[in-house]
């Protein structure tokens, strides 16, 4: 590992030898690229990623992989007029380099060549505009890669587009405000913004104190108005932000003298802040008004609702042909494990005789009505393994929801494996889960659903039964799971496959699509709590979001048009299709829905993170797969910010049939594929999956270090599959985690034992828990090998976890799958070993 220290003695050196002396960045000069979304053509490992470099902390850095052409860059998040950039170098510097500015991320004009650079600090003036800054690597002065402390972009970004004016009306007026403290109740900060110049706000008397407004969508700003009382700001910044949390400067002021004065400024954001710095009087500070005036480009706004495109198939029970209609995609569908279709099923409410609707990969069947009985098939709803001889365990990426089945021969087939839903169904008979012949499979999921008669895994190696009712349950293998079933049965973990808990903590049913008579409304179910049973017919407590409020994502969106959507405050409904993204898609609004049809797919190119969510309340993502491009991506899905810490107890954010994949369709890389930073979330059925088969598939082809990192605290994941991932599967941190059902391979392509060994440990743990954390709770875990590289591999344990009174994990067992590798003990060093070829689990009831 390279030391600061050298790269501080580099930088003094080269202030020795350096006239004049470089210009820095003056405190109060915030500049563009600080928290913004970096990314880079790779990271030398997980702990120097390229948002190191604009973290605005000089001890955190950036460094990629030792060879030449290498680069890293930074979405300002709008186009900037770009005056000067600045490098803080560690001491692996760039000796040839250039900057560039792009304004799609894709082509790309040189604004400074630097050659025979001497690392330290280089501060460049530059002058052009561009959304994207990067610093483009040429030669290196040192046999390690590229290396940054910072990488700082100064100017100015967003005002209005060429042609465009300042809008004279106050978009700030009866807007939500905040501040970071009131003189008294009669001086809020809503005063500021009511347009009533005989109400103010004013604040404790401090140094600093601030004054913010929430314009509800990101906008162009260009003109910021203040009348202030007697008690005004000597010194203050006028500042803006997208997400509340990262703030760039628009305007930094010193002598104010009060009274009524206009700004214009430059920039883009939804949140306004004035930012007061130093007083005038020895009162706080007092606002009669803020005005805040935003751009007019006479861009049209992103239209919401619309039609539903070309690959959603709408049908009632008078569409001709139908049977036709489904076996077309059947067919197409079939074996199309890594192809492009994409078919989403739409059924309205009515009766439909004599049907087999057979779902193949990326196909989605549902219901139109408000409730499952709404939609009656009189026939069946079937997934088999024909395609693959018999084998289910790769019958993936498939849905079925919101209807009620009564099977031709009284009981349905549903042979799944991960990622294949079966939401708010009732099946008026049994439901079989094995294939035709009873081979191998491995599923699976079930919600909110009412199974009449016996459900019969039979085959099934691990399931997870949500907030149901059974009439029976037959057999199972290794895991069968439930929580909040009626008619589920006891739990035998320590001699049987099945844990069984009354109710389940924390639940709120995934976000689905009906018609309020001829209207397509978004229904979104209400939290519950301990629940038991399924959700309806009552619908108690959810809301109906008109199909108006949605930017209907059709093939072809790009992610400038998709985040225009977001920014305006609308929902996105994504419909069957791939979707390639040049740019991070923003979800930085409370309360956004983000749902996808016919497991739409987002794969993002050149290197960018998927999807950030922002630390907000109640953001719901359901029903969609991300599959990794082939250029490294750090993150392909981030909820939350670093550092957030607010409380979203009462409003949490879920992800539910969120699928992730690396690799299989092609070659996919990745450091994180999800990464959960705020508080409270609720994951609620999800496979992340480093491919094991299929295109692109290699130890370092498809490399991905971690499948989930969790980071905020209080957060519950349940129905969790994560497998066969280079380092941790599952990485806890957060306090006061809970998991319910856990599956999980590890990596099958692992070369040798020397490959994942590390701290004196031989395998990464499927799912371990950070030593710094104090309370966790798990139950109904299970890790399988099945080493085929290097079958003599023997893991040392399957799970990993701090031993502290705060730390309860439970029904835990690890197998070896046919002898391909082994495991010393479950968890920690407590638990038998697995042994021989037979595939007998490991168990540990209770640990500590």
């Amino acid at each position: 590992m390279r030391l600061r220290s050298l790269g501080v003695a580099l930088v003094a050196t080269a202030a020795l030898v350096t006239l004049p002396a470089p210009m820095t960045a003056t405190a109060a000069d915030t500049p563009l690229s600080q928290g913004r979304t970096a990314t880079s053509s790779s990271a030398e490992n997980a702990s120097t990623p390229s948002g190191n470099a604009v973290d605005g902390n000089t001890a955190t850095r950036w460094s990629s992989a030792a060879s030449d052409d290498q680069w890293l860059q930074v979405d300002l998040g709008a186009t900037a007029s770009v005056t000067r950039v600045v490098l803080d170098w560690e001491a692996a510097y760039g000796k040839d380099y250039k900057i560039q500015l792009s304004q799609d991320g894709s082509t790309w004009t040189d604004a400074k060549t630097v050659t025979g650079g001497d690392g330290g600090t280089d501060t460049l003036d530059v002058s052009g505009q561009g959304r994207y800054v990067r610093m483009q690597g040429v030669h290196r002065a040192t046999p390690w890669g590229y290396s940054l402390w910072e990488f700082q972009v100064f100017g100015t970004t967003g005002g209005t587009a060429p042609g465009g004016a300042c809008d004279t009306a106050n978009a700030a007026q009866g807007r939500p405000a905040s501040a970071s403290s009131v003189e008294n109740a009669g001086t809020p900060a809503a005063a500021a913004f009511d347009g009533d110049a005989g109400t103010r706000w004013s604040s404790q008397a401090a140094d600093p104190q601030w004054l913010r407004v929430d314009l509800g969508a990101v906008r162009d700003l260009c003109g910021v108005d203040l009348n202030w009382e007697a008690a005004h700001a000597k010194d203050f910044r006028i500042e803006a932000s997208s997400d509340g949390q990262n703030w760039q400067t628009l305007k930094s002021v010193t002598g104010a003298t009060g009274g009524k004065v206009s700004y214009e400024v430059g920039g883009s954001g939804r949140y306004v802040r004035v930012y007061g710095t130093a007083r005038a009087t020895g009162y706080g500070y007092s606002l009669w008004e803020v005005a805040v005036h935003t751009g007019t480009t006479g861009t049209p706004p992103v239209e919401g609702g619309g039609d539903l495109g070309p690959n959603v198939i709408v049908v009632d029970p008078s569409t001709p042909n139908l049977q036709q209609r489904f076996d077309q995609v059947f067919a197409q569908q079939e074996s199309s494990q890594f192809g492009s279709g994409r078919y989403q099923f739409l059924l309205k409410p009515g009766t439909y005789n004599g049907i087999n609707a057979q779902l193949g990969f990326y196909t989605s069947l549902s219901g139109l009505g408000l409730n499952p009985d709404d939609t009656q098939i009189n026939g069946d709803v079937t997934v088999d393994a024909g395609w693959f001889n018999g084998n289910a365990t790769q019958n993936f990426w498939r849905s079925a929801e919101n209807l009620a089945i009564t099977p031709s021969n009284g009981t349905d087939r549903w042979a799944v494996a991960q990622a294949a839903p079966f939401r708010r169904i009732h099946v008026k008979g049994g439901l079989n889960l094995a294939p035709n012949g009873y081979g191998w499979a491995s599923g699976g999921y079930i919600a909110d659903s009412k199974i009449d008669g016996t459900v019969g895994p039979y085959s099934q190696q691990q399931w997870y039964t949500r907030d149901s009712s059974v009439g029976g349950w037959t057999n199972g293998v290794w895991n069968m799971t439930f929580t909040g079933v009626e008619g589920a049965p006891a739990g035998n973990f320590e001699t049987g496959p099945y844990t069984t808990l009354d109710t389940t903590p924390v639940s709120r049913e995934k976000p689905f699509l009906y018609l309020d008579g001829n209207e397509y409304k978004v229904r979104v179910p209400a939290k519950r709590t301990g629940a038991r049973g399924v959700s309806w017919p009552a619908n108690a407590g959810g809301t109906s979001l008109p199909l108006s409020q949605f930017y209907v994502v059709k093939p072809g969106a790009t992610a400038a048009a998709i985040n225009a959507a977001l920014d305006q405050g609308l929902n996105l409904l994504f419909t069957p299709g791939v979707y390639h993204i040049d740019r991070t898609i923003e979800v930085d609004r409370a309360n956004t829905v983000v749902l996808g049809l016919g497991l739409a797919t987002i794969i993002p190119d050149g290197g960018v993170d998927a999807m950030h969510v922002a630390d907000v309340d109640g953001v719901r993502l359901a029903g969609f797969l991300i599959d990794a491009g082939p250029v490294h991506s750090a993150t392909l899905l981030r909820i939350g910010t670093p550092g957030g810490s607010a409380d979203h107890a009462a409003n949490p954010t879920t992800m539910q049939d969120v699928f992730i994949r690396v690799g299989g369709a092609g070659p996919g890389r990745a450091t994180d594929s999800v990464v959960v930073e705020s508080d409270d979330v609720v994951i609620d059925h999800t496979w992340i999956w480093r491919a094991d088969h299929g295109e692109g598939v290699g130890w370092e082809t498809n490399r991905a270090d971690y499948g989930l990192r969790v980071n905020g605290d209080d957060v519950l994941a349940t129905g969790l599959f994560v497998e066969h991932f280079n380092k941790y599967d599952v990485y806890w941190s957060g306090e006061r985690g809970r998991t319910i059902f856990f599956q999980n391979e590890k990596a099958y392509d692992a070369p040798n034992e020397a490959a994942i060994t590390h701290d004196g440990i031989v395998g990464y743990a499927a799912y371990k828990v950070a030593d710094s954390v104090n309370v966790h709770d798990a139950v109904a875990l299970g890790s399988y090998c099945n080493y085929t590289s290097d079958p003599t591999i023997v893991q040392h344990h399957g799970f990993q976890v701090p031993v502290k009174s705060g730390v309860r994990m439970r029904n835990l067992q690890v197998i070896s799958l046919g002898g391909k590798g082994q495991y010393r003990h479950v968890v920690n060093d407590t638990g038998a070993a697995t042994s021989g070829t037979d595939t007998v689990p490991s168990k540990v009831v209770q640990f500590p």
